[in-house]
């Protein structure tokens, strides 16, 4: 099987960044050839450095511009992209490019709490504040509507009434460092690419 090359497009810290690069880094199916984020300051764009990958800045305006994008990953042989807390909506040109190979974490159990400005910590605030009983993550494809592609896997985890958001937001971050790349690792596997 040909090792594929991913990109993850993120505009934070880079946790779930950080965590595919490492876990890739001991795989033969991918690794994580480019991080793209929208953010100069990106604290994500410092990990993936440290870490020996390439890392880009691509604005909001240049995403929209499908000559500069393609080529981008082009020359990086991209087979794969996997969204990580990567925030502007992508581009139906972009989309059209890796169908079926275009992948977004989101943290909440959807189709609750997402959508437009739902990320972060605003995600966690809306758990709490509707006095739900779990939480979790989920990995769907991506689409042009935000948070409305196909569920491809959901993970859980049990709130208390006493969680704060900060602490739903750890319980659902341990998800996403366990589950996440096991995710992608399946998807690229099980694949045509």
């Amino acid at each position: 099987m040909k090792q594929i090359n991913i990109a993850v497009f993120a505009s934070g810290s880079g946790t779930n960044c950080e965590n595919l690069i490492k876990y890739f880094a001991a795989r033969e199916c991918a690794h994580v050839a480019l991080v793209v984020s929208n953010k100069a300051e990106a604290q994500v764009l410092e990990r993936a450095q440290r870490l020996g990958v390439p890392a880009v800045v691509v604005t909001k305006a240049e995403l929209q511009q499908p000559d500069t994008v393609l080529p981008l990953l082009q020359r990086h042989g991209i087979g794969f992209i996997v969204l990580a807390g990567f925030l502007p909506l992508i581009p139906t040109y972009l989309i059209d490019a890796y169908p079926q190979r275009m992948v977004n974490i989101h943290p909440s159990l959807l189709p609750k709490y997402g959508g437009k400005g739902m990320w972060g910590h605003h995600v966690h605030e809306a758990v709490k504040a509707g006095g739900e009983t779990e939480t979790g993550m989920t990995v769907h494809w991506v689409t042009p509507q935000c948070d409305a592609g196909d569920i491809i896997a959901q993970f859980r985890v049990s709130l208390s009434p006493d969680d704060t958001p900060d602490d739903i937001a750890a319980k659902e971050h341990v998800l996403e460092m366990e589950h996440f790349p096991k995710v992608v690792e399946k998807l690229i596997s099980h694949s045509s690419l």
